[in-house]
């Protein structure tokens, strides 16, 4: 009962923090103290621990020698890294995934295009966003793999977001998204693969300037 309860307040404190992260009211460079993330949960500093690498784990934060635990950078390193990251990783997901996908796959992955088309919101289109790579890739049968995708698809919503901080949002239709499913409804997965490549990698060119 004690490891439930100390798992429970884990996650609700690794979320919230996440979500600060992901939103941008925690800048990059943000010191995060133990002392005070435990007594804002009114817990022990185990769970605000196991917490800071759960964020480490999916690219949120990073340990600074001799400075502590900070809010990860966004500088053009950190996103030409994401990016590259995600392009390998989902890309190998994909090619194991897209054999397996079913109609009923290939339906959850349209639901989450098209409600990515109407996202009225920088939030919805986030949300559901990040559900179409996540439904491109769930059926792969792998779990650490699809583990490592969650941490850097948390990490690719914050360059959403810092992205629409920095250059604005608005409503559109991801032709990207539809021409993937085009090409794994004509069971090209070759070219699916390519597709989902360019796609993510274009992150790092729209995030941030290059250096």
């Amino acid at each position: 009962m004690i490891a439930d309860e100390n798992t429970t307040v884990v996650a609700r404190i690794a979320d919230s923090i996440a979500e600060r992260i992901i939103s941008g009211t925690l800048q990059p460079g943000a010191p995060l103290r133990q002392d005070h993330i435990a007594r804002e949960f009114n817990s022990s500093h185990v769970p605000v621990r196991e917490a800071f690498r759960q964020l480490q784990a999916q690219h949120l934060v990073v340990a600074v020698p001799r400075r502590g635990v900070r809010v990860a950078p966004l500088d053009t390193h950190a996103v030409k890294e994401i990016a590259e990251m995600r392009a390998a990783l989902e890309v190998v997901a994909l090619r194991n995934s897209a054999p397996r996908l079913t109609s009923v796959h290939l339906a959850r992955i349209e639901l989450a295009l098209i409600e990515s088309d109407n996202a009225q919101t920088i939030e919805e289109f986030e949300r559901t966003n990040r559900a179409f790579h996540q439904a491109l890739v769930m059926p792969c049968a792998m779990p650490r793999l699809l583990a490592s995708l969650d941490g850097l698809q948390l990490a690719n919503s914050r360059l959403v977001f810092a992205m629409a901080r920095t250059a604005g949002w608005r409503p559109r239709s991801n032709q990207d998204h539809r021409l993937i499913l085009q090409a794994l409804r004509a069971r090209n997965f070759d070219h699916a693969c390519n597709l989902l490549a360019r796609h993510i990698q274009t992150i790092e060119r729209l995030t941030l300037p290059a250096s």
